[in-house]
């Protein structure tokens, strides 16, 4: 598990592909659970807190982007 200061240290691209990777994870967790294999069910709100603190780190970052 990443703390968000962690994330902070990365790269928007680490950012994009860690969400991508995370995602792609939670539609794996999501369909075990749905076809009945019960391996790492308790991962999948782990991986739905991790998502929300690397959007929370990408949105931090654009709203404190120079505009212009």
């Amino acid at each position: 598990m990443s703390k968000a200061s962690e994330l902070r240290t990365k790269t928007p691209d680490e950012l994009q592909t860690m969400l991508l990777d995370l995602r792609k994870e939670q539609f794996n967790l999501r369909f075990q659970r749905a076809t009945g294999q019960q391996e790492g069910v308790a991962r999948i709100p782990v991986v739905r807190k991790e998502i929300a603190r690397v959007k929370t780190v990408m949105a931090e970052r654009r709203h404190s982007a120079p505009e212009g």
